[in-house]
């Protein structure tokens, strides 16, 4: 029979591995998976089914919907349909001099003006109420002929007689290359004015108001 000098000697020798043997059975209690993402913990369970519903449970991977979600839009609020027309402009000589573009902005037209190939200073845009742009042509009213003038005076929309007439658009400054650009935006009338029964067109006047430099029909 050991002493019992022996006995505790034997205990002490063996108390080392009966706490690493109890550690180990902890770290693998409870069914517990090692995570394989370094620094996390896997959720634990104690022997019992994860809860339904639980953010950590198996069915919610995968399955995460947002409210960012891309949908058609219509543009609604921002613009009507969308539509636009566009006049082509030429000089006289037939030369390209750029395009005014006119684009439904909700209950507004936005005008975009991009003129090129002319003489530099001022140089107004209209919407004039034909859609004709002879270089050399009578006004419809008869007379002598001149540039542009089958395209008859400035548009005026229904029911509007006020001065500014609804087709004056804008001032512009060419620069020395001949290029001037502006965006405005008009309520004095629709895209439905502009493809009106007899059409009408874009004028291009030198200072403003004077010399027909360049037209084109808006389509």
């Amino acid at each position: 029979m050991a002493s019992s000098s022996t006995r505790r000697m034997t205990w002490r020798a063996l108390a080392p591995i009966v706490a690493i043997a109890a550690v180990g059975l902890s770290a693998c209690s409870n069914n517990e998976e090692p995570s394989t993402t370094p620094g996390t913990t896997p959720p634990v369970w104690t022997g019992s089914p994860a809860p339904e519903g639980d953010s950590h449970g198996s069915d919610s991977h995968g399955t995460e919907t947002t409210d960012g979600e891309a949908t058609e839009s219509n543009g609604s609020g921002t613009s009507g349909s969308g539509g636009s027309l566009t006049a082509d402009l030429e000089t006289v000589s037939g030369a390209s001099a750029g395009t005014v573009t006119f684009t439904e902005d909700g209950d507004a037209v936005e005008v975009t003006i991009a003129v090129t190939g002319l003489d530099a200073g001022y140089a107004g845009v209209h919407v004039h109420e034909n859609a004709a742009c002879e270089p050399n042509s009578a006004a419809p009213t008869g007379g002598e002929s001149g540039a542009f003038l089958s395209a008859g005076g400035h548009l005026q929309a229904g029911g509007h007689t006020g001065v500014p007439e609804s087709g004056d658009l804008a001032v512009v400054v060419v620069g020395q290359d001949g290029a001037a650009t502006a965006t405005v935006t008009t309520t004095a009338f629709t895209l439905a004015d502009l493809e009106g029964e007899d059409g009408t067109s874009v004028v291009v006047h030198k200072d403003a108001e004077g010399e027909r430099v360049a037209c084109g029909v808006i389509g």
